[in-house]
């Protein structure tokens, strides 16, 4: 009986270190860092962080935010789309397609 508790992966031996999820949030984590970073807004989000859930999924903590950082940060994203050729549109997007594949 102790050689199966051993051979389990249960919460005592679970480390987010071994989880893909914990990578792909610390990456996706980054990434945005580095676009907030680049638009001046790196004092503005004191909450951003990787983070896991109790089911071991990955998510991106962006926290609270000033009224003012969410007004800059809603113009980035309308410049932003403003910018992406009407071809893609069409075609869909990469968040949709992300999302798709969460199901």
């Amino acid at each position: 009986m102790r050689d199966d508790a051993e051979q389990r992966n249960d919460a005592a031996t679970w480390s987010p270190l071994n989880s893909d999820d914990w990578y792909a949030a610390r990456d996706a984590t980054t990434a945005l860092r580095d676009a907030l970073v680049r638009a001046g807004l790196e004092k503005d989000f004191p909450y951003l962080r990787a983070d896991l859930n109790a089911f071991g999924h990955g998510f991106v903590e962006l926290g609270r935010v000033s009224p003012a950082t969410a007004e800059r940060l809603a113009e980035l994203l309308r410049l932003a789309l403003a910018s992406v050729p009407q071809h893609l549109e069409d075609h869909g997007d990469g968040a949709a397609k992300h999302d798709a594949g969460k199901d």
